[in-house]
């Protein structure tokens, strides 16, 4: 446990807690949390979580940007894919870890190639679906945050894997409001 990680983890909490309440508030911290967990990342040889931030970082910006423009000034409406979305992402996430993985495996020394390759991969679509809206983001957030506690507290990281059984709670917390949110204006 580090003072970066520590600090790493209150940003996240805030993160996190503004997103479940939908608040475009949530950008902000969650920037600010990206930036400070690629350098952790790297230092723990989790080379595809260190570049997943910078990825966050960049859509990060999206989010704030599309959630700027479809906020009423306060709560931001939601949506779900449809079905034949839902198959395209999950087929299409699942030949990107394998993909991400196997390079992973093959060009560097990372520590579970394929563990955190499809963490990463999971973690691109689900921040993808957060930045449009989609309620689907918290599945996928939920299987990331499974996938992520195992992985983060096998290399160390204990209060990293801590903040994701929060992360765990708060996304399953995410996924009724936005159900909820979304029931209400359909």
């Amino acid at each position: 446990m580090s003072v970066p990680e520590i600090i790493a983890v209150a940003l996240g909490l805030a993160n996190i807690l503004l997103l479940v309440w939908r608040s475009i508030w949530n950008y902000p911290f969650g920037i600010a949390m990206v930036c400070l967990y690629a350098w952790i990342f790297f230092h723990a040889r989790l080379y595809s979580d260190t570049l997943l931030q910078i990825f966050f970082l960049i859509l990060n910006a999206y989010g704030w940007f599309h959630w700027s423009r479809a906020s009423d000034g306060g709560e931001v409406p939601v949506r779900m894919l449809t079905a034949r979305s839902r198959s395209i992402a999950i087929v299409g996430v699942a030949a990107a870890s394998l993909i991400w993985g196997s390079a992973m495996a093959r060009w560097t020394d990372a520590a579970a190639p394929y563990w955190d390759g499809t963490i990463a991969m999971l973690s691109v679509l689900s921040q993808f679906l957060l930045a449009k809206r989609f309620v689907e983001n918290w599945i996928g957030w939920i299987l990331v945050d499974c996938l992520a506690i195992m992985l983060f507290w096998t290399r160390g990281l204990q209060l990293t894997a801590g903040l994701y059984v929060v992360f765990l709670v708060l996304s399953v917390a995410g996924l009724r409001e936005w159900l909820r949110a979304r029931a209400q204006h359909v």
